[in-house]
């Protein structure tokens, strides 16, 4: 088992997103050490890019915000390892394809293994073509995550027996940001997931209530939430990790 497995260890796991370098680079790290000290088990981390297709108004405005403060990925390396000295909880980067063949393959995966990145999700990097990262995402140790969709359908056991660190299974259709209501029957997607792979599963697109969240860990092995902290942060700005710390400690109660 890869160390992402720890994050599942105890419970139902909370994973938090962020965008990385929203509003600048300092506000990351603490609000990243406030989300670790107040329960998250697993961390995302956003490197911004230009063209987010994935991503929902909330967090293309947090990769604006972060473009136009001049973040880098050098810089979000930086920051990492800078994390690692007191953060030991697992640590995803969440991107997209091109950043990753900007920078170049193997360099990227290599820095994410010196710097103690435990895995990468890649949300345009369509399942047929994954081999295109897998073999240097290996070499280096670095997971390579997997998305099942409400899409899916007959891809999920396929998809399921090659997964690796967790599956990151999308309650809904569209793109993330929150929602009032989540009608996906995921029960049926998470059964088809276990019966093919022991990997776990947590959900995520849409969650941002304590409710939400206990309702997805009920069927899943945890919840993933990203724009309603970006929201947080989008509010408070600098001031931003205290309260992004609380909203943590609030979702995470309520998967106990």
């Amino acid at each position: 088992m890869s160390r992402i497995g720890k994050a599942f260890e105890n419970g139902k796991a909370f994973i938090a997103f962020i965008t990385c370098g929203d509003p600048e680079l300092e506000t990351t790290v603490e609000a990243v050490r406030q989300m670790v000290q107040n329960g998250a088990d697993l961390i995302e981390l956003g490197i911004p890019f230009s063209d987010p297709t994935a991503e929902g108004p909330v967090i293309q405005g947090a990769n604006l915000r972060a473009l136009t403060g001049g973040v880098t990925t050098d810089m979000i390396f930086d920051m990492v390892r800078d994390l690692r000295t007191d953060v030991d909880v697992p640590m995803v980067f969440m991107t997209y394809a091109n950043v990753v063949y900007s920078y170049g393959a193997d360099k990227f995966l290599s820095a994410c293994s010196e710097i103690g990145i435990d895995g990468i999700i890649l949300p345009d990097l369509p399942f047929e073509e994954k081999e295109e990262f897998l073999d240097t995402c290996h070499k280096y140790g670095v997971d390579l995550i997997s998305l099942i969709a409400p899409t899916s359908a007959n891809r999920i056991a396929m998809i399921a027996r090659e997964a690796e660190g967790f599956i990151y299974v999308v309650s809904s259709l569209g793109v993330t940001g929150t929602r009032s209501e989540i009608t996906t029957d995921l029960g049926s997607i998470v059964k088809a997931i276990r019966e093919n792979t022991d990997v776990p599963c947590a959900i995520g697109f849409g969650i941002s209530t304590p409710e939400q969240a206990r309702k997805m860990a009920e069927v899943s092995d945890g919840a993933i939430v990203g724009s309603a902290i970006i929201k947080i942060i989008e509010k408070y700005g600098k001031d931003a990790p205290k309260y992004v710390g609380e909203y943590v400690r609030s979702m995470k109660e309520a998967l106990a």
